[in-house]
């Protein structure tokens, strides 16, 4: 089958679209990337989103209008992926406006029902909400997946994908999904964005290829005031996100920041984000294992130096040294997980979430939902 799988993350870098083909084997299935692009935000729309986004509060009719807006602006990122070829089905994760793993809270907005139209095609939505109905945390979601692209019979391996937020996957080897452990870490790149954008307003909006990290020196006193935080002790299950890490993080710890100058503050958060992913790694007995680096952060030389100096004894590299493009991997994962929903078939891994079983995720859009139905049977059949 072909689908597209839309995700955008808490960095707000803009809509990845992967058009996958999705092949049945005898065991499981094989996933094909046929095409991927980055599509940004246009200004209004980015402007709006960072509005409605905590520490803001959103009026309703805010989000009911920047749902109707994301909506066209994913289904914009889907055709441009897909060009003229059909699609059997989009997955579309939306864009968190809010999310509470502990209370079991958690909002997506991007409205499906624009994709379909555009589309012309059924479209999969809203995959957090089932794992919170049943008590567990809503994230991470992506290991299902990290199991079926990354894990491997005779290595032990973590999935590292850094975005926003950095969020890990064990993948002892051999393992199956209900085997792993994966939580989120804690910041990945969006506390340095954020302090650069503080320090240099629209001039800069992220540290280019991690230039002004390299330039500066870490200061452990603020090293130590922000690793203080409550979460990086918290144990998994556990999930995190803009409400606790934002722009209001680093107001929080004004007092040891602002007296540090762009480069130190720079090489400070890029050390505060290496610190957390390498002791959640060391935590799970995975030290020495081969760490595979996904999303945006993968692309910082100075961060990726920084985790793989505090993880001596592991391999720490791109996950494309084993044939999964690194930014396109969760937009690859929610096509999988759409796949899954089609099927009815449950797809939260309970030892990840905290959910007290597992669940079907995501709901539905149906564009000629009888003939894809039809598909699934026979292709249920054939294998």
């Amino acid at each position: 089958m072909i689908a597209v799988g839309l995700m955008s993350g808490t960095s707000l870098d803009g809509i990845d679209a992967a058009l996958v083909r999705i092949v049945p084997r005898d065991t499981g299935y094989g996933i094909d990337l046929l095409n991927f692009v980055t599509t940004p935000f246009d200004g209004d729309l980015e402007r709006r989103l960072r509005a409605a986004l905590p520490p803001h509060e959103a009026t309703a009719a805010a989000i009911a209008g920047l749902h109707r807006s994301l909506g066209a602006a994913f289904a914009r990122a889907a055709r441009s992926a897909c060009g003229a070829l059909g699609v059997d089905y989009v997955a579309s994760h939306g864009h968190t406006i809010f999310h509470d793993g502990a209370a079991h809270l958690t909002m997506q907005i991007g409205d499906p029902f624009v994709i379909r139209e555009a589309l012309r095609a059924t479209v999969c939505y809203d995959f957090r909400t089932a794992d919170c109905v049943v008590g567990g945390n809503g994230a991470p979601l992506v290991p299902y997946v990290d199991v079926l692209l990354l894990a491997d019979p005779n290595e032990d391996r973590v999935a590292l994908n850094i975005g926003g937020i950095a969020n890990l996957t064990a993948l002892p080897r051999g393992c199956v999904a209900n085997d792993v452990e994966a939580f989120d870490c804690g910041p990945g790149v969006m506390l340095i964005d954020a302090f650069v954008q503080m320090r240099t307003g629209p001039a800069q909006r992220y540290d280019v290829d991690g230039a002004l990290a390299a330039a500066g020196r870490v200061d452990e006193t603020a090293l130590g005031a922000m690793l203080s935080d409550p979460y990086f002790a918290q144990v998994a299950p556990k999930s995190t996100g803009r409400e606790r890490f934002g722009a209001q993080f680093l107001l929080a710890h004004r007092h040891v920041l602002e007296r540090l100058s762009t480069p130190d503050g720079c090489a400070t958060l890029t050390e505060l984000t290496a610190a957390a992913i390498a002791d959640a790694v060391a935590k799970l007995g995975m030290a020495a294992a081969r760490v595979l680096c996904s999303g945006g952060g993968a692309r910082n030389p100075a961060l990726m130096r920084r985790i793989a100096a505090r993880l001596p004894q592991a391999r720490v590299e791109s996950s494309e040294t084993v044939g999964v493009r690194g930014d396109a991997k969760e937009a690859i994962a929610f096509a999988v997980l759409g796949y899954e929903t089609l099927r009815e078939r449950a797809a939260n891994v309970p030892r990840v979430t905290g959910a007290p079983h597992a669940v079907p995720l995501g709901a539905i859009a149906p564009f000629a939902l009888r003939r894809l139905i039809s598909e699934v049977e026979n292709e249920c059949r054939s294998s």
